[in-house]
């Protein structure tokens, strides 16, 4: 097998390779983040570049050092109880085996219903009993989920008696962070001389408190002394160009204490392994092209390892000596693709169908928007029409496409276009007839950030109902922010079966109704051959089919185990993923599609279509 890396002799490049080598060499890794941290650390980036591997090594190193630390996941798809190997809670839980540390996972759910109760209490004691129901209803929705978990998270950043040394934050995929990070604003504005009405933060009267507890937490989030934001990447051109999107974004919200962290930074062992040698010079690109805003930050490095970041050990090991980790693994052999079920074969049981709904969903940084690209390309060289659209804020789909095709039509939804969309709906037609101060009302209001919520559940309808006549592929976003536009689903659909209760006239289908509908939605999960992308997209999998919603296939992509590499820390690589393609097929899985790692990255239409 020949590889042909473009620019590895230009002299940044070089300079790229010198900095590779010296983390190779390096016994461990000193983390310049570890010199003198603040009380709050901050964990955000892309899914899938490591965050929650990075933030509990952290954790754990400062637990060590005999600091009391606090792990808080903000992230509804977090994998931290398989890590740790205990059961989260939404109290601090100690974790056995490392003195000093406890976790605490914001769970979304648990985070909302104490908010509904301690709004109800709040409201005045000769409440009717219809107003307390009409209070409960409006905290029933996906957007009080958000803001009670921020209410924790809001908490933490008070925490005035100091029990804790050091806070650290293992968050959200980037999009769902950043809108997390933003709310003190919106609701602080919002609430700023509104004191009437109610909306899913609860009646405004009653809640000029909450105000105070916004503007303190970001305070502490924009204060350098109290917090620090690392932003994590890996040495991928996608990656890196999320990390410095997110940069800019947290600098705008007045977050300027930034870090940066690349993980897993792999040096090939020999020259002669094409597939190492090859995964090592993309890795050279991509950290040569960074740009210059990230390029100004205080920068750590950390190699990839030859081992998942399972156990207290592991995670130890992922900052310490490389030669503390776990004894290499034997050697695997290749394996080919079973049956030739790749992406092709998929995309030839997708186009049999004619039209239908196809959503891909799965863990951040799995290759999502990869895959749904791919997909809809292939099902247009089948002669179809499609519709390919995503629900991700971070929205990568032009990059990866970088370019037009005949048949393909490509957009997103924009939660700021749509909300705007859905404001001025709704001010052109409930707020015909009022007086100016009324429609001044109507639109405050509006302004609450409840109101994207709606809008964008709006936008997704639509574009699901699409699928009646056509192909729609949709690229979702990471597994949390998904789940909570499911969330927003499941509650339409219970409210239109409640007021259509009794009435026999016409039949009534929700957006719901179609995603459970086998024949209109196939629902496609992408994960990664590795512990923990495959245990996500097994809770996702669970997930929807509590919803009554079967996955139609997986897809594991970026397997290294057709190739033939000899690369030590690479083969070490290969037995994990042998071991989680067997779990897999062994129940998780009715039918598995299988895309191998591509010397090439898939971007661009010529790439993404000799995939399909």
């Amino acid at each position: 097998m020949e590889v042909t890396v473009l620019g590895i002799g230009c002299a940044k490049c070089k300079s790229t390779v010198a900095m590779i080598e010296r983390v190779a060499k390096d016994a461990g890794v000193n983390l310049e983040l570890l010199r003198n941290p603040t009380r709050h650390l901050f964990f955000t980036g892309k899914g899938g570049v490591g965050k929650t591997s990075l933030s509990t090594a952290v954790a754990l190193h400062l637990a060590d050092a005999g600091k009391r630390v606090l792990l808080v996941s903000t992230d509804a798809a977090s994998n931290l109880d398989e890590m740790l190997g205990i059961e989260l809670k939404n109290t601090p839980v100690p974790v056995p085996g490392a003195p000093n540390l406890s976790v605490l996972n914001i769970d979304p759910d648990t985070a909302a219903e104490s908010y509904r109760q301690r709004v109800v209490a709040q409201m005045a004691t000769d409440s009717s009993d219809a107003e307390l129901s009409t209070v409960r209803e409006q905290l029933s929705g996906a957007c009080t989920t958000e803001i009670a978990s921020f209410d924790e998270f809001a908490s933490l950043l008070s925490d005035a008696d100091n029990h804790y040394d050091h806070i650290v934050f293992d968050t959200a995929p980037t999009g769902h962070t950043l809108r997390l990070l933003s709310l003190p604003k919106a609701w602080s504005g919002f609430l700023a001389g509104n004191d009437r009405g109610a909306s899913c933060l609860g009646p405004h009267s009653g809640l000029k408190m909450q105000e105070v507890r916004f503007k303190a937490a970001l305070d502490a989030l924009s204060d350098p002394g109290k917090t620090t934001v690392v932003l994590v990447t890996r040495p991928d051109a996608g990656a890196i160009a999320e990390a410095s999107r997110t940069s800019d974004e947290l600098n705008t919200l007045g977050l300027h204490n930034q870090r940066l962290v690349v993980n897993g930074v792999f040096h090939a062992s020999e020259r002669s392994d094409a597939i190492a040698v090859a995964i090592e010079a993309l890795g050279v690109q991509a950290l040569a092209a960074m740009p210059n805003n990230l390029l100004a930050l205080p920068q750590d490095q950390v190699p990839l390892r030859p081992f998942d970041t399972v156990g207290l050990s592991a995670l130890r090991a992922l900052l310490g000596s490389a030669q503390a980790a776990a004894p290499t693994p034997p050697t695997a052999t290749p394996q080919p693709l079973e049956q030739g079920t790749g992406l092709e074969a998929l995309a030839d049981a997708l186009a049999q169908a004619g039209k239908g709904l196809i959503m891909v969903m799965g863990k951040g940084g799995v290759g999502k928007t990869t895959i749904a690209a791919a997909l809809a390309i292939g099902l247009v060289q089948r002669g179809k029409s499609v519709h390919l659209s995503t629900t991700d804020p971070a929205a990568h789909l032009a990059v990866t496409l970088d370019g037009a095709l005949e048949g393909l039509r490509v957009d997103r939804i924009d939660p700021v276009a749509e909300t705007q969309r859905y404001v001025d709906k709704i001010m052109a037609t409930k707020g015909a007839g009022l007086s100016a101060a009324e429609r001044d009302l109507m639109l405050e209001d509006l302004r609450s950030p409840c109101t994207e919520e709606v809008a964008v559940f709006h936008a997704f309808s639509k574009v699901v109902s699409e699928a009646r006549s056509a192909f729609v592929v949709l690229d979702t976003a990471p597994t949390g922010h998904s789940l909570l536009l499911m969330d927003a689903t499941g509650a339409y659909h219970r409210q239109m079966v409640r007021e259509f209760e009794g009435h026999s006239a016409g039949r009534m289908v929700t957006p719901l109704m179609r995603l459970q509908d086998p024949a209109y939605t196939k629902i496609i999960l992408v994960t990664l051959p590795e512990i923990t992308p495959v245990s996500q997209a097994q809770a996702l999998q669970e997930d929807l089919r509590r919803a009554q919603i079967e996955p139609f296939a997986w897809v594991i992509n970026r397997s290294v185990l057709v190739t033939d590499t000899r690369d030590p820390v690479l083969q070490a690589r290969l037995a994990g993923e042998r071991k989680q393609m067997e779990r897999i097929a062994q129940g998780l899985a009715t039918r598995t599609y299988v895309v191998p790692w591509k010397v090439r990255p898939p971007i661009g239409l010529t790439e993404l279509a000799a995939m399909v």
